[in-house]
């Protein structure tokens, strides 16, 4: 029997850079065992997003409001659940995550079971770092998800990510909102699933601007730290 595969993509703006990802995704040669779907979810775009995503022989989730990343991906995640969906991969529409690369995902998965499986930049030599400002906060990440879960994960702030069935059930109920990457592995961790880092290979966003420059980077620090130790003190239901 096969596995049901859902390909989360949250957008928003990326009118440029969605279709290559599209089409590379919907080449993909998947191992045996696998039943793919596509589902763009967009976080309310002011471009051209949704009309080019219709295009495509894919599920597009709409949102009326703009939620924000965690939103988004969430929004993902409760269609997966709803679904019936076994596996679920987070992919950005930005074009940083080559679709071929997801393959390393489902490969680690399978031979370990992992819940969640993260696909870090840093683990090999070889493809995009990001920028040193930013590699600056990635490594304060680290160490912090070290302190609140005692786990060694260098790049929790990837977004290139898989989940199994028990990941998302508990994403779709409780996934954190805003800037959600580093601070769902606390609650992950605290929900005893089990995490691993695999080495991707990631590339130059293809088009347009991340939200998290310049001074929004100190934002971006300051609002997870605070998410991240909230998440560690808070009692489970």
């Amino acid at each position: 029997m096969s596995k049901k595969l859902l390909i989360i993509i949250p957008c928003y703006n990326e009118e440029d850079s969605l279709p290559q990802v599209l089409e590379q995704l919907l080449q993909l040669q998947l191992p045996e065992g696998y039943d793919m779907e596509i589902a763009v979810v967009n976080d309310c775009s002011q471009d051209n997003t949704k009309t080019i995503a219709e295009l495509y022989p894919i599920m597009v989730l709409d949102l009326l409001v703009n939620l924000g990343i965690g939103g988004a991906v969430q929004t993902g995640f409760l269609y997966a659940k709803d679904n019936g969906f076994d596996i679920a991969i987070q992919l950005d529409g930005d074009g940083q995550h080559p679709p071929e690369e997801l393959l390393k995902l489902l490969t680690a998965h399978e031979k370990t079971g992992t819940n969640v499986v993260i696909g870090s930049r840093f683990l090999d030599e070889g493809g995009f770092k990001s920028s040193f400002a930013r590699r600056i906060g990635i490594r304060y990440f680290h160490l912090l998800n070290k302190l609140f879960t005692g786990k060694n994960i260098y790049d929790s702030t990837s977004g290139f990510r898989l989940f199994d069935s028990l990941a998302i059930d508990l994403a779709a109920e409780k996934y954190p909102d805003e800037y959600p990457e580093p601070a769902s592995l606390v609650l992950f961790s605290k929900a005893g699933l089990s995490i691993q880092e695999v080495p991707v290979m990631m590339s130059e966003r293809l088009a347009g601007k991340s939200s998290i420059r310049n001074f929004a980077s100190l934002y971006y620090c300051i609002k997870v730290t605070i998410s991240m130790l909230f998440l560690f003190i808070r009692k489970p239901n």
